[in-house]
C-alpha cells in the first residue's frame, strides 16, 4: 500500500510539472524542399548556387544541458530534391573548430562518442515509424529504422551517402538519400514528418529542431516538424537485384578441409512505394561477424541478437515480444542449428504498409541437414494503426517438414499516447498467444501478458503481469523459461538536482522487481530485485551507480554450473552489492568499471567487469572488455575469465578493417574474427573474412594448430532497374 501511495504522489508531481511545460514546437515548424534539375557537386562544401539560395531553418533548441535555451553554436539546414533523390545540406558552425570531436570513420559508428548530426524522416504519415540517418564531421554513416516512436533497429543498413568538410568556421555535411531507400505513400504533393538533432559532445550538448522534450528522443515521430514542397516524384527504380559470389576454404580438425564455392541472389521488388517483396535463393551469411559468447553462470540460455542483414530490414514488423525475454518469433531459429549454418534454398519476404495496415510475411525453405529433413518456415505478422499512435494486430508462425509441424497463433493490442498530462508518454499493451502441434490445439499451451509503461524523464514506471503454460512451445521463437506466472514492477526516478554542483541527472531506483511463480503448482520460483539508492550522471559525462540486488532461485534439479561443479536442488536467497563507474565516452580514452559481490547459491561470488576504449585517431579505434568471476562454493571454487577485444581501422569511410577476438575460460574457447570490408559503391560490398577457433584450455592451446579455420571472399553487387 505504501508503494502504491508513493507512486501516486510521484505521478501527481509529474502532472504538476507537466502543466508548466509548453509543447516543444518552434516557428518555423516546417521546412521546404526545393526542386532542382541540374547536378550538384557532391563534395560536402555546399557552395553551389542551389544551396546558397535555398531557404534554411536554424531554430534549434537545447534538450541538454540547458533545457529550452537556443543552441550555443549556429546550425542551419536546407533541403533540395530532384526526380530521384533527397539532398540535405547541413551547416554546423563552431566558434572553435579545434574543439570539434570526430574520432570515427567506419560504417555504423558509435555516433554518441562524436559530434554528430541526426536526420529523422518519416514518410509514412503514421506518427510511429521512420528512418534515422546520422553522420559526423568525418562523413561516417550510421542508420536506424525507427519503430513505434521509441524503438529502433540499429543493424539496418540503408542505401544513402554523405560527404563532409571541416573548415575554421565549423563542419558541413551534404546528405543524399535516394527515394528508393524510403517507403512512402503515393501522392502528387507529399508532406512528411522530419526532425533534426545536433550533438556537440565537447559541451555535452544536445539540441533539436522540434520536439526537444526530455521525455522523448528524436525517435518520437509524433513530435517532429514537417517537410513540405515535394511533389510529382515516384520510384525511378522498382527493382533491386543483389547477386553474390563466394569462394573460400574451411578447415576442421575432425573433418579436414573443404573448399566452398557458392552463388546466390536477392531480388527486391517495390510493389508499391510502401510495400516491398524480397526474393532470395541460396542465401549465405559468411560476412556476418562472430557472436560474442559470454561466460554464462545462470541456468538460462543466452540470447544472441540477429546480425544477418536479410532478416534486419523491417525487423519490427515480425516481432511479437512476450516479455520475460521470450518471443514468439526469433529469426535466428532459421538458418542456424546448434551453432551451425543450415543452407537456405529459397525464401520470400513481403513487408511494409498499405494505408494503416502493417504487413510482415516471411517464408523460408531450409535444406536437409544431418537427420533433419528439409523444413519450411512461415511467419505472418499483421498490425493495424488505430488512432494517433495505437495498434492492434496478430501473428501466425508455422514450422513444417515431413516429420511434424508446429504453429503459433497470437493477438495483441497497444494503446500509446504522448499527450498524457498534456505531454507525457503512456503505453498500455496486451498480448495472448497459443502454440499448436500439427495444427492441433492441446491443453496448457497458452501465454499472455499485460503491461503498462510510463517512460518519462523524471519518472519511468513499468508494470506487467504475464503467464505461460508449460506446453507453450514456439519452435520459431525463443523461450528462457515457461510454466510460470510473472509480476514485474520497475520504478526509476531521475531528478535534475544539484545542477550547480556539476550534476546532470540523479539516478534512483526504489525497486526493479520481477517475481516468478510456477504456474502448475503456485510455488515461488524466482525473485529478482534491484534497488539503486544513489547514482548520478555528471555534466562532464561521468556516471556512477550504487545498487543493492536481491535474488531468489528455486532449483528443482541440480544445476551444472561448470563441467565439474553442480549446485544441488533447493531454495536460495542471494544478496549482492554493486558499484559502477564510467567516464565520458567522447574522450580519447575512456573506462567503465563494475564490481559486484555477494551470495551465489550455496556460496559467494565476486565479479569485476572493465571496459577500456582507445580512440587513437579517426582511423584507429580499440575497445577491450574483461570480466573476472571468483566463485567460492562448498562443492569447489573456480575462477572464470572472459576477454573481448575489438580493433577497427578505417582507411576511408568505405574501406574498413576489423579484428574481433574473444576468450571464454568457462567454455574453453578462443575465437578470432578478421574482416576487411570494402564498399565500392553504396549498396555493393566486398568482404574478406578470416576466422580462427580454439577449443582447449589456454595452457594447452597449440596456437599454430587451431581446431577450426576458415577464409572467405564474398562479393555482393547491387543493381537497380
Amino acid at each position: 500500500m505504501k508503494k502504491i501511495l508513493l507512486f501516486g504522489c510521484l505521478i501527481l508531481i509529474q502532472f504538476l510539472i507537466g502543466l508548466g511545460l509548453y509543447a516543444q514546437k518552434s516557428i518555423p515548424s516546417s521546412i521546404n524542399a526545393f526542386y532542382f534539375s541540374g547536378k550538384l557537386r557532391f563534395d560536402g562544401l555546399l557552395d553551389e548556387p542551389e544551396w546558397q539560395t535555398a531557404k534554411r531553418i536554424s531554430n534549434f533548441t537545447q534538450r541538454d544541458l540547458d533545457y529550452g535555451m537556443p543552441i550555443t553554436e549556429r546550425t542551419e539546414v536546407a533541403i533540395l530534391y530532384n526526380s530521384s533523390s533527397l539532398f540535405v545540406g547541413v551547416w554546423c558552425f563552431h566558434g572553435d573548430s579545434a574543439k570539434i570531436v570526430a574520432k570515427n570513420m567506419s560504417l555504423d559508428f558509435n555516433y554518441r562518442e562524436d559530434d554528430n548530426f541526426q536526420l529523422m524522416i518519416s514518410p509514412f504519415d503514421d506518427n510511429r515509424n521512420g528512418y534515422l540517418f546520422v553522420t559526423n564531421p568525418n562523413g561516417a554513416r550510421a542508420d536506424i529504422q525507427i519503430y513505434s516512436g521509441e524503438d529502433g533497429n540499429q543493424d539496418w543498413n540503408g542505401v544513402w551517402d554523405v560527404k563532409t568538410s571541416i573548415t575554421s568556421e565549423g563542419w558541413f555535411a551534404e546528405i543524399e538519400i535516394p527515394f528508393s531507400t524510403l517507403q512512402f505513400k503515393k501522392g502528387r504533393v507529399l508532406e512528411w514528418a522530419i526532425n533534426f538533432e545536433r550533438d556537440i559532445v565537447s559541451k555535452n550538448e544536445q539540441a533539436l529542431w522540434q520536439g526537444w522534450s526530455r521525455d522523448n528522443s528524436i525517435y518520437a515521430v509524433v513530435n517532429a516538424g514537417q517537410l513540405i514542397g515535394i511533389h510529382d516524384i515516384a520510384y525511378s527504380r522498382k527493382f533491386e537485384f543483389k547477386p553474390y559470389g563466394l569462394v573460400g576454404w574451411q578447415y576442421d580438425s575432425d573433418e579436414g578441409s573443404s573448399y566452398p564455392l557458392k552463388a546466390g541472389a536477392d531480388l527486391n521488388i517495390n510493389l508499391s512505394p510502401t510495400l516491398k517483396l524480397n526474393l532470395t535463393t541460396f542465401t549465405d551469411f559468411a560476412q556476418v561477424e562472430s557472436d560474442r559468447i559470454p561466460v554464462n553462470l545462470s541456468r538460462f540460455s543466452v540470447y544472441y541478437p540477429e546480425q544477418r542483414q536479410f532478416f534486419l530490414e523491417g525487423y519490427d514488423l515480425y516481432s511479437f515480444y512476450l516479455g520475460d525475454r521470450n518471443n514468439a518469433f526469433y529469426s535466428r531459429t532459421i538458418g542456424i542449428k546448434d551453432g551451425k549454418q543450415v543452407p537456405i534454398l529459397f525464401g520470400t519476404r513481403l513487408f511494409g504498409k498499405l494505408g494503416k495496415n502493417n504487413i510482415g510475411f516471411l517464408n523460408i525453405q531450409e535444406a536437409k541437414i544431418d537427420t533433419t529433413p528439409t523444413t519450411n518456415n512461415t511467419v505472418l505478422r499483421y498490425k493495424r494503426d488505430i488512432g494517433e499512435q495505437s495498434q492492434i494486430g496478430g501473428i501466425f508462425t508455422n514450422v513444417i517438414n515431413k516429420g511434424h509441424s508446429n504453429q503459433v497463433v497470437g493477438l495483441d493490442a497497444v494503446y500509446q499516447t504522448s499527450k498524457l498530462f498534456k505531454n507525457k508518454n503512456l503505453v498500455v499493451e496486451a498480448k495472448i498467444a497459443s502454440s499448436l502441434q500439427d495444427l492441433t490445439l492441446g491443453g496448457n499451451a497458452i501465454t499472455y501478458r499485460l503491461s503498462v509503461d510510463y517512460p518519462n524523464d523524471l519518472i519511468d514506471n513499468f508494470m506487467a503481469v504475464a503467464a505461460m503454460q508449460k506446453d507453450f512451445k514456439p519452435e520459431l521463437g525463443f523461450l528462457r523459461r515457461s510454466n510460470y506466472n510473472s509480476y514485474s514492477w520497475y520504478l526509476r526516478i531521475t531528478p535534475r538536482w544539484f545542477t550547480g554542483w556539476g550534476v546532470k541527472r540523479m539516478l534512483f531506483k526504489p525497486w526493479g522487481l520481477t517475481v516468478y511463480r510456477t504456474l502448475s503448482t503456485g510455488e515461488l520460483e524466482s525473485v529478482s530485485n534491484e534497488t539503486r539508492p544513489f547514482g548520478a550522471i555528471l555534466k562532464s559525462g561521468e556516471r556512477f551507480e550504487i545498487n543493492f540486488i536481491q535474488n531468489f532461485d528455486r532449483l528443482d534439479e541440480n544445476f551444472e554450473v561448470t563441467d565439474h561443479i553442480s549446485i544441488p536442488t533447493g531454495r536460495y536467497w542471494m544478496y549482492n552489492y554493486e558499484f559502477q563507474f564510467e567516464t565520458y565516452q567522447s574522450r580519447r580514452i575512456w573506462i567503465a568499471l563494475l564490481y559486484n559481490f555477494g551470495g551465489f547459491y550455496t556460496g559467494k561470488i565476486k565479479t569485476f567487469e572493465s571496459e577500456l576504449g582507445l580512440n587513437i585517431s579517426k582511423h584507429l579505434n580499440v575497445n577491450g572488455q574483461y570480466t573476472w568471476n571468483k566463485v567460492n562454493l562448498p562443492q569447489g571454487d573456480f575462477i572464470t575469465h572472459e576477454l573481448a577485444t575489438y580493433l577497427n581501422y578505417a582507411f576511408t569511410t568505405r574501406l574498413n578493417f576489423t579484428l574481433f577476438g574473444q576468450f571464454n575460460s568457462l567454455e574453453n574457447i578462443m575465437i578470432y574474427n578478421i574482416r576487411l570490408h570494402w564498399i565500392p559503391e553504396i549498396g555493393s560490398d566486398l568482404y574478406f573474412v578470416y576466422n580462427i577457433g580454439y577449443e582447449e584450455p589456454v595452457k594447452q592451446i597449440d596456437y599454430l594448430k587451431p581446431e577450426t579455420t576458415s577464409a572467405v571472399v564474398k562479393l555482393i553487387y547491387r543493381m537497380t532497374f
